[in-house]
C-alpha cells in the first residue's frame, strides 16, 4: 500500500519552519511496511492545495496531510478536502462543544474563529483531538472508481504523533490487509569520497538490483561521514533483519576498515568506546580546528572517563611554551608530533591527538591552504601523518576533525593498544 505525505503551510516553503513532520511520519510509515515515495509541500493558497491533492491520489492509495487545520483564515486544509471529495463542510456540534470546554478549562475566553475546527466534510470520520483543539480527519475518496483515503492532521509535532500512532497507522493497517515491515541499516564510513565507494560497491548495487531487495543508498554527510543505507522489507522484523545481515556482511567485505559504525554510531562514540575498552584516557591539543573536536566528544554522554581534557593552541607561542613544541614551522609532523607528546604529558593522558594545519586563507610555512597535520602519541609511541582536507575554511576544519579520529581509530586497532 503506497501512502504519500503533503505538508501545508507557507512557512514551510519560505524556510521559517523545517518540515520535521514529513520526516517522522514517512519513518513511521516504512516501519510499519507501508511504502512512501513522495512527499510535498504546498503553500497556504486554497487552489495549489486542491492541485496537490489531486496530484497525490492519482498515484497514492492514501495520503496523509499534516497542517492548515487551525482556525485562522489560511487554515485551508478543510476545505480542501470537501473540494477533493464532492461534498459540504458541516458543524459538528459535538466537536464544537468539546472546543469550548478546552477552552473553558483553561480559564480562556474562545474567540468564534475556533469553531472552524469543527467543521467537517460530508462522510469524513474524525480523530479525537486529545491535546489541542483542532481534530483530525479520515476522508474516503474516490479516484476513477478506486477507493483511496486522505488523512488530516494538525502541523503542532505532538499532536501530530498522537493522531498518527492512535488512529492513522491502525486505520492504514485494517485497510491494507497486510503485514509487511520495512528496516534500514545505516553503515557510517570515512576513508573515500562518495563516487570511489560507489565505484567499489558497484558489483554488490548490480545484485541488488536485480533481486529487488534491499536496496543500497548513499548520503555524503559532511563530518558524520558518507552513510550507506540498507533498506529492507519483509513479512516481519525478523525476517527483514536477517535479509539486511547478509547485506550488511557482503558490504563490509568490499568497504573493509572504512566502516567505523552504523545506525546511530558516529566517529567520536566509536573512539571513546574503543578507549574506554583498552583503559586508556585521551587529551588533545588543537590548533587549526579551535577546539573542534573536544566539542564533538564531550557531545557524547559519559565522555568524562575517557575524555581528560584539550589545550587549544592556536597561537605558535602556546605550541612553544605550554606544548613543548620547538621553535620553527608549526604546520608540520614533527610538530603536531610535540604537540601530542605534550598534550599527553599536560592533560595527564595516556593518548595525546593533536591537529595542526592550514585552513587559509593563505599558506603557511609553505604548506597550502587544507593541510592537516595530525600527530598521535600512544603511550611512548608517536604516528604522524599530513593529509589534505578539501573546501573551504569551515569545511576543512570539520573534516579535519573527523579525519584526526579516524587516524586514532585505524592506530588504535592496527597497534592493538
Amino acid at each position: 500500500m503506497r501512502v504519500d505525505v503533503v505538508a501545508i503551510g507557507t512557512e514551510l516553503l519560505l524556510g521559517q519552519i523545517v518540515d520535521t513532520n514529513s520526516s517522522w511520519i514517512g519513518e513511521q510509515l516504512a516501519a510499519h511496511g507501508f511504502d512512501s515515495l513522495l512527499q510535498m509541500k504546498v503553500g497556504d493558497n486554497l487552489a495549489r492545495v486542491e492541485a496537490v491533492l489531486h496530484r497525490a491520489l492519482a498515484d497514492a492509495d492514501a495520503v496523509i496531510i499534516c497542517g492548515g487545520l487551525g482556525p485562522t483564515h489560511d487554515d485551508l486544509t478543510r476545505d480542501a478536502i470537501a473540494s477533493v471529495m464532492g461534498v459540504k463542510l458541516q458543524m459538528q456540534q459535538d466537536i464544537a462543544d468539546r472546543i469550548r470546554e478546552m477552552f473553558a478549562t483553561r480559564g480562556r475566553t474562545m474567540s468564534d474563529n475556533n469553531l472552524r475546527q469543527a467543521m467537517v466534510p460530508e462522510g469524513a470520520a474524525v480523530i479525537v483531538q486529545t491535546r489541542g483543539t483542532a481534530p483530525g480527519l479520515i476522508c474516503p475518496v474516490v479516484v476513477n472508481g478506486v477507493a483511496k483515503v486522505l488523512y488530516a492532521v494538525p502541523g503542532v509535532p505532538h499532536e501530530m504523533k498522537d493522531m498518527l500512532e492512535r488512529a492513522i497507522l491502525p486505520d492504514l493497517h485494517q485497510r491494507s490487509g497486510v503485514a509487511a515491515v520495512i528496516a534500514s541499516r545505516t553503515l557510517r564510513t570515512w576513508g573515500e569520497s562518495e563516487s570511489g565507494l560507489n565505484e567499489r560497491l558497484d558489483p554488490i548495487i548490480a545484485e541488488l538490483d536485480a533481486v529487488g531487495n534491499p536496496t543500497l543508498a548513499f548520503l555524503a554527510s559532511g563530518w558524520e561521514g558518507i552513510k550507506v543505507r540498507l533498506t529492507a522489507k519483509a513479512a516481519t522484523a525478523q525476517a527483514a533483519h536477517e535479509l539486511l545481515d547478509v547485506w550488511d556482511a557482503r558490504v563490509r567485505d568490499v568497504v573493509g576498515s572504512q566502516v567505523f559504525g552504523r545506525d546511530g554510531d558516529t566517529m567520536e562514540s566509536v573512539v571513546l568506546q574503543m578507549l574506554r575498552e583498552r583503559g586508556l584516557t585521551l587529551g588533545l591539543a588543537e590548533s587549526v580546528t579551535g577546539g573542534l573536536v573536544g566539542a564533538r566528544i564531550t557531545g557524547i554522554t559519559g565522555a568524562s572517563d575517557v575524555f581528560r581534557g584539550g589545550i587549544v593552541s592556536y597561537a605558535s607561542e602556546v605550541k612553544f611554551d605550554i606544548l613543548g613544541v620547538p621553535e620553527g614551522p608549526v604546520v608540520s609532523e614533527a610538530a603536531a608530533a610535540a604537540m601530542a607528546v605534550g598534550a599527553q604529558r599536560a592533560l595527564g593522558a595516556s593518548v595525546g591527538l593533536a591537529l595542526t594545519g592550514v585552513a587559509g586563507p593563505a599558506e603557511q610555512d609553505g604548506m597550502p591552504v587544507g593541510t592537516l597535520c595530525v600527530g598521535l602519541a600512544i603511550g611512548d609511541a608517536v604516528h604522524t601523518a599530513t593529509l589534505r582536507m578539501p573546501g573551504q575554511r569551515e569545511q576543512m576544519r570539520q573534516m579535519s576533525v573527523i579525519t584526526a579520529l579516524d587516524f586514532l581509530r585505524r592506530t588504535l586497532s592496527a597497534s592493538g593498544a
